[in-house]
């Protein structure tokens, strides 16, 4: 569908060899040129509306947004929220970790050979999903960027020196009680000793899920209001450090 006041344009695509996993593309159907593609992984509690957004904003920044699906059948974002289940599909995930990664370059496949896409991608995710991007990166696939936004840190793949050759931009919550300090420092010394290019930025009195603005209640119906909770301020903070990000790596 096209929007009546501009010219982005959004797809939905069921891919997978089931057909399950559920995505949407979005461009500006005006620029007739080829455009870097950006892929939006999810949170834990799996896509939806949220992230479609975000694709359709960086289709309004000059890109091609793909918001994937990395559940198929799990957790969506939309749904009664089950803490249980949606941490029994993330433990699968990253126990399992080649097969996500499949999954994955799945998707990165399908935006690097969209018409829309000129083969230059960068990824982003938020909670679960910013874990995903930054192990895709340890795990050497060609992103020219990748951005964490209150992201897992640790390690769910081996890497190698020299293997990943884009940048990296890792947003954390000052204050968010899921990443301790000690995880940090090594998540610095690993991605330095890996020759990685990153900034890592600690947003002042910020939470996990302070990009995301459903976290507040989401934090008040799971009893985690001490962990979870929505912060204006860090979320813009953060998307102008990514937009800094995506300027620098897509400069012609």
């Amino acid at each position: 569908m096209v929007s009546t006041e501009s010219a982005i344009k959004t797809e939905e695509i069921a891919y997978g060899e089931d057909k399950k996993l559920k995505g949407v593309f979005a461009y500006d159907s005006s620029k007739k040129e080829k455009l870097p593609g950006v892929l939006i992984v999810h949170d834990g509690f799996g896509p939806g509306e949220r992230f479609h957004k975000r694709a359709i904003q960086l289709a309004e920044m000059g890109y091609v947004g793909f918001a994937i699906d990395m559940y198929g059948d799990g957790p969506k974002a939309s749904c009664h929220i089950n803490l249980k289940d949606v941490q029994a599909v993330i433990e699968e995930q990253f126990k399992n970790f080649d097969k996500t990664l499949a999954r994955f370059q799945l998707a990165y496949d399908l935006l690097k050979n969209h018409e829309k896409c000129d083969g230059r991608i960068a990824a982003m995710g938020y909670c679960y999903g910013g874990a995903i991007v930054l192990n895709a990166a340890r795990a050497g696939l060609d992103l020219k960027g990748v951005a964490s936004f209150h992201g897992s840190l640790e390690p769910l793949t081996t890497s190698e020196k020299g293997k990943f050759t884009g940048k990296a931009l890792v947003c954390n919550g000052e204050i968010d009680p899921a990443v301790k300090p000690e995880v940090i420092e090594a998540f610095k010394k690993e991605f330095t000793d890996l020759g990685i290019d990153y900034k890592f930025v600690n947003y002042p009195g910020a939470k996990h899920g302070f990009a995301l603005p459903e976290a507040t209640q989401r934090g008040i119906d799971l009893g985690l209001t001490a962990m979870l909770e929505y912060n204006e301020k860090a979320d813009k903070d953060s998307w102008a450090d990514f937009d800094e990000l995506l300027k620098t790596i897509f400069a012609k």
